[in-house]
């Protein structure tokens, strides 16, 4: 449910009520499922299954206590929203609607997206909320207001255009500023990260695009193109909200479509930045065109001077990703030089080889083959060399796939140094938590002999310690109560765990095994450390170096 694969990986385990997926490493509860799948913070998606289930919410708990901040800071967002608009359209300061008019806004597209304009003041938002009941300790909460060096607080937007950043469900969540004068700081300012706001998460205007009648969706690189994209009839475009494209933007966006157009702008930037989408959507099976504007410098100002028709004709005639990398190699080689050719020809060959269609790599090696004058079954044979190569790499690494660890446990290891430095005894506490998570009468045996402080791995040890928390207390250790305390990351790490060892069954001896290679693990000293002991400390070392091998 999470990207696009060509083989089944998403695994469902019932007796432990938790999902996996081998393909992108995925896991965790049912929370964890509707986090992701509907793009939700954790308290949402408690609330959201709730409702599901006719369930009333708790209250009075901690998540409950983060919940009532989040919907005040979503309060407090559509106030200030309000407020912005008001500014807007009746304030005595008119530069943000002249500036709107001068970029061809309609008032319909001012009220559809709920423009808006701060006022160049250090206060009158601070001042608005402030009547309105809030405190400014909420608006440093919802990132609307900045602290002083004197502990006042002044206004986050001054002077700027306001772009209110909608979620799926309609809540205002943050907010994008363009500013109107150069003097002013940069030319885009937006949200910082909220309980309520997560850039690397939400896309511009996908509450609207979502439902378009069209199913691709148009990528662009920044608000007022994808504003004027919808006001020309475009209304499955969305923005990235001033970063790059995120492989969670990546997914959310494949939630909804498999074909996606990149409309960034020609110059370096925007050709690093389609590289960069290209990539991410190829990983997910997301299917990418790539926008060639000629004529203009971005869609806004193409839509301007040639109209919504021919926009159209230049969307549907966009090129596909290939057409695209290879137009990029053209530019860098020489095609009037035999050499420039026979290097051109060589990275074609690489290129077209990776391509899964046959027939799509054909039509390439007839078309370049002709446009050079080279033979067509010379290249061909350069071409299959290529695949062969690919071919033979990726059978390989099928055949080696068993021997090596999963690939959410590689990516865990690269991350994690310290656990990469200690595997054995991370191994061992990888199934030492398994056993006793599968077996909660082990629990006794094994808090006698070791605990949370002997595990070498800091996220192993802090799950391990949140299981005997809630062993020692009589609480359910199911998935969905780890998801009250443990992160996004550990969540993964706890349920690739439980997949990884669904069909295992454990016994006594083997748990005395796993404590005693972490505590072997943990005994272990550098040899600088030893050099530095004093000898009745390495004395009593050596002696318990002794006793753990005879136990």
């Amino acid at each position: 449910p999470f990207h696009s694969e060509k083989t089944p990986s998403f695994v469902v385990y019932p007796e432990s009520q938790s999902f996996y997926c081998f393909g992108c490493g995925a896991g965790g509860d049912a929370i964890s499922f509707i986090m992701r799948a509907e793009n939700l913070e954790y308290i949402e998606a408690v609330k959201f299954l709730a409702e599901k289930a006719g369930l009333p919410m708790p209250e009075n708990t901690a998540e409950d206590r983060t919940g009532k901040r989040r919907m005040r800071i979503l309060e407090m967002n559509r106030e200030a929203a309000r407020f912005f608009h008001q500014c807007l359209v009746k304030g005595e300061d008119r530069r943000g609607l002249e500036y709107l008019a001068n970029r061809g806004m309609d008032k319909k597209m001012i009220i559809r997206f709920g423009l808006g304009y701060a006022p160049d003041s250090w206060n009158a938002l601070r001042d608005h909320l402030q009547q309105k009941g809030y405190s400014w300790e909420e608006m440093l909460d919802a990132a609307l207001v900045i602290k002083g060096r004197n502990g006042s607080v002044y206004d986050t937007f001054r002077g700027r255009v306001i772009f209110p950043i909608i979620d799926l469900r309609g809540n205002v969540i943050g907010f994008g500023g363009r500013v109107l004068s150069s003097d002013k700081g940069p030319k885009y300012l937006n949200s910082s990260d909220t309980l309520a706001y997560k850039k690397s998460r939400n896309l511009f205007a996908m509450n609207f695009a979502k439902n378009a009648a069209d199913k691709r969706l148009i990528l662009c690189e920044g608000y007022m193109d994808t504003v004027s994209m919808h006001q020309a009839g475009f209304d499955n475009a969305v923005a990235t909200l001033g970063t790059a494209l995120t492989p969670e933007q990546a997914r959310l966006i494949a939630h909804y479509t498999d074909e996606v157009i990149l409309a960034y702008d020609s110059d370096e930037a925007g050709q690093k930045a389609t590289r960069r989408a290209t990539a991410l959507f190829d990983e997910i099976g997301v299917k990418v065109r790539v926008l060639k504007i000629e004529g203009a410098k971005d869609p806004d100002e193409f839509i301007k001077k040639y109209g919504a028709t021919r926009f159209k004709l230049l969307l549907d005639g966009s090129s596909s990703a290939a057409e695209y990398a290879i137009a990029r190699l053209r530019e860098r080689h020489d095609l009037t030089t035999d050499e420039g050719k026979v290097r051109f020809l060589g990275e074609l060959a690489n290129l077209i080889a990776g391509l899964p269609n046959p027939v799509e790599r054909d039509i390439y090696i007839s078309r370049w083959a002709g446009e050079l004058g080279v033979s067509a079954e010379a290249f061909r044979q350069q071409v299959q060399s290529q695949w062969r190569k690919k071919r033979t790499a990726e059978q390989k690494k099928q055949q080696t796939a068993d021997l090596r660890p999963a690939p959410q446990e590689v990516e865990i290891n690269r991350k994690d140094p310290q656990r990469a430095r200690n595997m054995s005894a991370a191994l061992a506490e990888d199934k030492l938590i398994a056993a006793l998570l599968k077996n909660n009468d082990f629990y006794g045996f094994i808090r006698e002999r070791i605990g949370p402080e002997d595990f070498v791995t800091d996220s192993n040890r802090t799950i391990f310690a949140e299981l005997c928390r809630r062993l020692e207390e009589n609480r359910p250790v199911s998935l969905t109560a780890f998801s009250e305390v443990l992160d996004e990351a550990l969540m993964t790490r706890l349920s690739w765990l439980i997949a990884d060892n669904d069909s295992l069954r454990f016994d006594r001896e083997q748990v005395e095994d796993y404590i005693r290679r972490i505590q072997s693990s943990r005994m272990k000293k550098s040899s600088e450390e030893v050099s530095q002991m004093s000898p009745d400390k390495l004395d009593d070392y050596i002696k318990k170096i002794a006793e753990n091998k005879r136990g």
